[in-house]
C-alpha cells in the first residue's frame, strides 16, 4: 500500500472554511433563535415581550432547551474554530491583526461569512501568484 501525500496547508484551510460556516450558522441560530426564545418570549422570560405560543411554552423562557441545542454546540464549535484559525495563521504566516480579525469575525452574526469569503479570495490569489512565480522560475531552466 502506498502512502497518500497530504498537504497540511490545504487541510487546515479546508477545515477553516467548514468551521467558519458552521460557526456562522450556529451564531445566527444563537442570536436570532435561542437568545430571543430565552430572554424575550414567555411569561417568565427576563424581558417579556410576548407570550409563548400555546403548547410550545417549554421552548421559551429561562429554561429553554434551545440553549442546550444551539448555544452549547456553538461554544464548542467556536473554540475549535479559534484553534483552526491559529493553525491556518501559523501555516500561512498571517500577522497578529489579521489572525485576531478572523477570530473575532466568528463572534458577529453574518460577518464570519463575509470574512471567510475575503480570506479565501486573498489566499487563492496568493497561491496563484506563488504558483505562477514558481512556474516562471522553472520555465527558463527547463528550456536551457
Amino acid at each position: 500500500m502506498g502512502e497518500v501525500a497530504v498537504d497540511k496547508r490545504r487541510v487546515s484551510f479546508a477545515l477553516y472554511r467548514v468551521l467558519a460556516y458552521i460557526t456562522g450558522v450556529f451564531l445566527l441560530g444563537l442570536t436570532f433563535l435561542a437568545m430571543p426564545a430565552k430572554y424575550l418570549v414567555g411569561e417568565d422570560s427576563r424581558f417579556h415581550l410576548v407570550g409563548a405560543p400555546q403548547g410550545w411554552e417549554h421552548w421559551f423562557g429561562p429554561e429553554s432547551p434551545l440553549m442546550l441545542y444551539v448555544a452549547m454546540p456553538h461554544g464548542y464549535v467556536y473554540m475549535v474554530y479559534v484553534l483552526v484559525v491559529l493553525w491556518v495563521a501559523l501555516d500561512r504566516r498571517w500577522g497578529a491583526g489579521r489572525t485576531l480579525g478572523v477570530v473575532l469575525a466568528g463572534t458577529v452574526p453574518v460577518l464570519g461569512f463575509v470574512v471567510e469569503n475575503r480570506v479565501v479570495r486573498a489566499e487563492r490569489a496568493k497561491d496563484l501568484a506563488a504558483a505562477q512565480a514558481s512556474g516562471r522560475a522553472q520555465e527558463p531552466a527547463a528550456t536551457a
